[in-house]
């Protein structure tokens, strides 16, 4: 009797229950870009930490200029000039200004900041030719962030903004937890490197080429090993000499029904590794498990259009829960078919298409998706091409034009 499939949702949850979540490092802020903060930021003072204008201008006193207008200027003179971190003029009283650049601080007695366009540009005396409310282009000390506000929450993972936030709080480092690192490796045989000669029956390898891609793209650090034949001692010790330096191993080819699959033969029983078929397509033999009790290990077939999927549908939202991030998957967005589909029962179908973008109508963006052509496991040339996976659900067997259906962007 054959063994029944196992759902994706269940293999799924089965991966993300037993990853383990990466230990904390403490990382200078550029060394952190892309990790996922692990501690809590407060601001130790408010954001700006001064009162300062928002302008090149001129500092005044708001009912000085009350009347001014085109035709009825009002003339002040200048005291002084207040650069970005000057405190040479740290005060007016009513009847002067002075000359302000943009986030200077601003001198006590001011409470308006005229623009350089409202004046003649004066240096001694100025005239100004517009009037302005107290408070006008001033940023406030505070208005950003207030001191001892929460400005970042674990889990926060670290890109520009982030960082440079971080940075304008006065932190120099930050504690993370690091970006995976991940190990890739492709078993067989038949494989040579890209650039070497092909020899009768031989193909030059590519899937740790794109997986060790797929990492990167999820927020991992991939390396790539150098093809490993079809040899359960060569295999076996090429897993085990990453275990000290990699947080994740992935490998692919080797696991399915053959007289060869070595991965599944040198791995059956090690740790809690278990091979299964999933009811998915692309990407039915399924292996996972922690080979030395921390590091997972995820064995993928080796068809490149299964590995990917594979990779996309378990090992990506597997990496970002190694980090504390929520286990999303890839983005997605509803479309509608351009053609009809058909979906063998009970498999959750993953086919490459081409999304195209229609615009917005109702407040919604609208697009349409095209079935790749080629949809075999092999067929790498249209996954290549290809910008969404149209995802047909286990109960779906039939899909006419015109039907909307959830794709998953790729990156």
């Amino acid at each position: 009797m054959s063994t029944p499939l196992k759902s994706v949702d269940d293999h799924l949850a089965g991966i993300l229950g037993a990853v383990p979540l990466l230990s904390p490092l403490e990382l200078a802020l550029l060394d952190a870009e892309g990790a996922a903060l692990a501690e809590p930021v407060t601001a130790p003072v408010p954001l700006p930490p001064f009162d300062n204008s928002a302008m090149d201008g001129y500092a005044v006193c708001a009912s000085d200029v009350a009347d001014a207008s085109p035709e009825t200027p009002v003339s002040l003179p200048v005291i002084g000039d207040v650069a970005a971190g000057d405190m040479a003029v740290s005060a007016i009283r009513p009847g002067l200004s002075a000359r302000i650049m943009t986030g200077a601080p601003l001198p006590a007695g001011a409470d308006a900041v005229i623009p350089v366009e409202w004046t003649d540009g004066g240096t001694v005396k100025v005239k100004i030719t517009r009037s302005a409310v107290p408070g006008h282009y001033i940023r406030r000390a505070g208005e950003d962030v207030r001191a001892g506000q929460l400005v970042m929450e674990p889990g926060t993972r670290l890109g520009a903004a982030q960082l440079g936030m971080l940075a304008a709080v006065g932190r120099p480092s930050v504690s993370v937890r690091p970006k995976p690192r991940v190990l890739v490796m492709s078993t067989g045989s038949e494989l040579r490197e890209p650039g070497s000669t092909l020899g009768p029956g031989q193909i030059w390898e590519s899937n740790s080429f794109m997986l060790a891609t797929a990492v990167r793209e999820a927020g991992g650090i991939g390396y790539r090993q150098a093809t490993v034949a079809d040899d359960p001692s060569a295999v076996l010790e090429s897993i085990r000499d990453q275990l000290t330096r990699a947080d994740a191993i992935i490998t692919s080819g080797g696991i399915s029904m053959g007289a060869r699959d070595v991965v599944k033969e040198v791995l059956s029983g090690v740790g809690t590794m278990e091979f299964s078929k999933v009811a998915m397509r692309p990407g039915k033999p399924q292996g996972f498990g922690l080979i030395d009790g921390t590091t997972p290990i995820f064995t993928l077939p080796g068809n490149p259009v299964s590995a990917y999927v594979s990779f996309q549908v378990f090992v990506r939202p597997a990496l970002r829960a190694m980090q504390g991030l929520p286990p999303e998957p890839l983005p997605t967005v509803a479309a509608v078919l351009t053609q009809d589909l058909t979906s063998p029962a009970g498999v959750r179908h993953y086919l490459r298409g081409m999304l195209t973008f229609l615009g917005r109508g109702a407040g919604e963006h609208l697009y349409e998706v095209t079935p790749a052509e080629g949809q075999g496991s092999h067929q790498l040339g249209a996954l290549s091409a290809a910008s969404g996976l149209i995802v047909l659900p286990e109960d779906v067997e039939t899909l006419p034009a015109g039907s909307t259906v959830e794709v998953m962007r790729l990156p």
